[in-house]
């Protein structure tokens, strides 16, 4: 069963491309996809870019023409749980579109056709990314945290990045009186857990806290990227792909 590992960005990525056995690339959609063995197990890395519409659009490629059984993303996010602070890590139990609202048609973020407003992550494969990313990450101290946690539940998406303190706890509030208590926000997940969903596919997500959404986000997010994100990344996948369970 190939698994497919998706990141925005490249630094979120890391160095897993060269990692690879019997690496290919096919070229399709203005996206490079590598195929290989990580650990012995078939693969296909992709990158989505930013964005809820080019995260659907690669994990719908991933499905229909790499042949991708389950997809695995990861990458950066900000805080918004108590708790939840710069250099964790989150596992999405459940995704939700933030931005989402066809309201008075529908209720506010639930998703038109769909009848609900909570995508939920496959269980299993995520009950095994808690586990890569407890492995992945227990030595791993870094100027931003020296004791990072692992925390499991919602993460929204939106096309917006969250960066001042305002914003921040205006979607914080928003979604929990409405009974939703998300722990980080990014701007991929959902779509992909949509598409996944739609298709049948097992899905999970995986986001490092590389700020708290708020007035330092621009700031800390750049020097994240650098400094944690590939390393972070690296660390959890290679994990997962040695699970003997996967």
């Amino acid at each position: 069963m190939t698994t497919a590992i998706l990141s925005a960005l490249p630094e979120e990525q890391g160095r897993l491309v060269e990692a690879l056995q019997g690496r290919r690339t096919l070229a399709h959609a203005g996206r490079a996809f590598h195929t290989g063995l990580l650990h012995g197990k078939p693969v296909v890395l992709a990158l989505s870019g930013i964005g809820k519409v080019a995260a659907a659009i690669t994990a719908t490629l991933l499905i229909e023409r790499l042949g991708a059984r389950r997809i695995v993303f990861t990458g950066v996010a900000g805080g918004l749980g108590d708790g939840v602070q710069v250099g964790d890590v989150v596992v999405a139990s459940n995704t939700l579109q933030h931005d989402m609202d066809a309201s008075p048609i529908f209720p506010r973020w639930e998703l038109p056709g769909q009848g609900r407003t909570l995508l939920p992550c496959d269980p299993a494969l995520s009950t095994l990314l808690l586990e890569a990313a407890g492995t992945g990450v227990t030595s791993a101290a870094t100027a931003f945290s020296s004791n990072t946690a692992i925390h499991q539940g919602l993460i929204v998406s939106g096309d917006r990045f969250i960066s001042t303190a305002a914003e921040c706890t205006r979607l914080r509030s928003s979604l929990r009186a409405a009974g939703h208590d998300a722990l980080a926000v990014e701007m991929e997940g959902a779509a992909v857990a949509q598409a996944c969903h739609d298709h049948g596919v097992a899905c999970a997500i995986v986001r490092t806290i590389s700020d708290r959404a708020d007035d330092s986000a621009h700031v800390d997010f750049s020097r994240f990227l650098r400094e944690v994100a590939s390393g972070y990344s690296e660390r959890i996948i290679t994990a997962l792909m040695r699970s003997a369970a996967l």
